[in-house]
């Protein structure tokens, strides 16, 4: 029984690779080696030769004889790492698995779900996690600094660290589990969970070079630092290089704690798994409801669909976010980046770098590229509502620009009090972004229009694999390029100000054949679907 319970979270695990997730077909076996190769080269050799570089800058304290300095580094990455890829699939799997009510009900002891489920999140967290470490020991073996003795140990301290990083998940996905179970606005929740992962990460990456040349310009002070105020990190850093007693003391203590891991699982399992199942009873309540207009009412249904999704909100809306942190960030720096950029780089240039990279972040917006394939088999409930095609096409066109335009205005114009151009330049910096927008608003409404994709199995195969998606985005970021292009070749001839009008000019034409084309044979298209 347990041997078919684990080959069931195996393939469970691993259904992307044969298994069509736009279709729910079975993949040719063409295509499931090309999904494996392709996930490879991802784990491989894009996140291994990132973790790869990494240890290669760190190697410098193996020269200098702080082996156990590099290995903790390195552990403390691979924890983070492998901690952050497997968290919330720990609270996926073991919680929210769509199986666990068929499993429960079934003749199978408790015991035996909750182990192979430990085990589909053992291995996610060992990929992630050994992804960072086995790159940065091979490099700590060709050094020539592990003894043939000191092997086993290393190699057993990496085993033991994927079993931390296994605990670790199990009691965050168990708090995660513990604060779901009395959550309202859950999908809320875990987009700023995401962001402030985003933000962390984006933070690491920027500070890692500098905190690693700190680290081995001052590997002395460190050290002594560490031997003296926190000496278990010194004893887990021997024990990462092998050394026995550390490392059976760390042997250890990591049993007595996956012991009473398991035994808080056990006693918490049936509990968290089937919280929320039945739901509170409805009681119905007297009360008024304010009669709104079509338009307000297919604007709130549009905004309602958004905020329900984590995935169609962080994909697609992402942008809103960087607008408005890019505006405060301006405000903040503002005099470092007039002392540095306003007094260094030429006026016009700074203002058409601004409006591009205004731009770039409103491309971060796709909204409406995947609003129509969003509606799946519920279309037909839009094609029978009391309203026009085109009032349902402004529904989804209206939310697009209210989280597009305002958050570009406010960016604007922070970006115009830092840099302080050109009354008419000003005015070109603001407007370009706006009408870029409404571009992208209205060109990726019409290609969904165009190639919908009505019959997936997942948000996620709408919103992320959609060719739409690559079209709207790619397409604008070309444009852009373009821009860029023919600005460079027509500086000397146009100022900018004229250059931004020009394109601004542009761009709302665009908008309004596609609105056009939308108000006419977008609508009947619609109700052709």
């Amino acid at each position: 029984m347990l041997k078919a319970l684990f080959e069931k979270q195996m393939l469970e695990l691993n259904q992307n690779f044969f298994r069509d997730r736009k279709t729910g077909k079975a993949k040719s076996k063409a295509g499931v080696r090309m999904s494996i190769l392709f996930y490879v080269f991802v784990i491989v050799v894009l996140l291994g030769g990132f973790f790869s570089a990494i240890a290669v800058q760190l190697s410098p304290l193996i020269q200098m004889g702080y082996s156990w300095l590099y290995l903790i580094y390195i552990s403390f990455v691979s924890l983070t790492f492998g901690i952050f890829g497997s968290v919330f699939n720990t609270f996926a799997s073991l919680y929210q698995a769509k199986d666990n009510d068929l499993l429960l009900s079934l003749p199978i002891p408790v015991k035996y779900i909750l182990a192979v489920r430990l085990m589909g999140v053992y291995l996610m967290g060992a990929m992630y996690s050994m992804v960072v470490y086995v790159p940065a020991l091979i490099i700590y073996y060709v050094m020539g600094k592990a003894s043939i003795l000191s092997i086993p140990g290393t190699i057993l301290f990496a085993l033991l660290l994927t079993v931390v990083v296994l605990l670790l998940s199990c009691i965050l996905g168990w708090l995660v589990a513990k604060i779901n179970a009395r959550l309202r606005h859950k999908s809320l929740i875990t987009v700023v969970v995401s962001l402030a992962f985003f933000a962390v990460y984006y933070m690491f990456c920027m500070q890692a070079n500098q905190v690693i040349s700190n680290l081995i310009l001052n590997a002395e002070a460190t050290s002594e630092q560490i031997q003296r105020k926190a000496y278990c990190l010194y004893l887990i850093g021997r024990a990462a290089a092998g050394t026995g007693v550390p490392l059976l003391g760390v042997f250890v203590i990591v049993a007595v704690l996956f012991a009473g891991t398991i035994l808080l699982l056990s006693r918490s399992f049936l509990t968290l798994a089937m919280a929320g199942r039945g739901g509170k009873k409805a009681v119905y309540k007297e009360k008024t409801v304010r009669k709104l207009s079509p338009d307000r009412a297919l604007l709130v249904k549009e905004a309602g669909h958004l905020l329900s999704s984590p995935t169609y909100l962080l994909n697609c809306a992402l942008g809103t976010v960087f607008l408005v942190v890019a505006g405060v960030a301006l405000l903040i720096k503002m005099m470092w980046l007039r002392e540095n950029l306003v007094t260094i780089m030429d006026g016009d240039a700074l203002v058409v770098i601004a409006a591009g990279v205004i731009c770039a972040m409103v491309s971060m917006n796709d909204i409406t590229a995947p609003s129509i394939s969003l509606e799946g088999k519920n279309l037909w409930l839009m094609q029978s509502l009391p309203v026009t095609p085109w009032q349902v096409l402004r529904g989804k066109l209206n939310l697009h620009l209210l989280l597009t335009e305002i958050p570009v205005l406010f960016c604007g114009i922070c970006a115009w009090i830092v840099l302080r151009p050109h009354p008419l330049a000003g005015i070109a910096m603001v407007l370009l972004p706006m009408a870029y927008g409404a571009l992208c608003a209205t060109f990726g409404l019409s290609m969904n229009l165009c190639k919908p994709n009505l019959n997936w199995t997942s948000e996620t195969v709408v919103v992320k694999q959609s060719g739409v998606i690559f079209a709207v985005i790619f397409g604008g970021w070309a444009l852009l390029a373009l821009i860029g292009v023919l600005y460079f070749l027509s500086y000397e001839m146009i100022p900018a100000a004229g250059f931004l009008f020009i394109c601004v000019a542009v761009f709302a034409i665009l908008s309004i054949l596609l609105l056009r084309w939308l108000k006419g044979n977008g609508a009947k298209k619609l109700t052709e679907l």
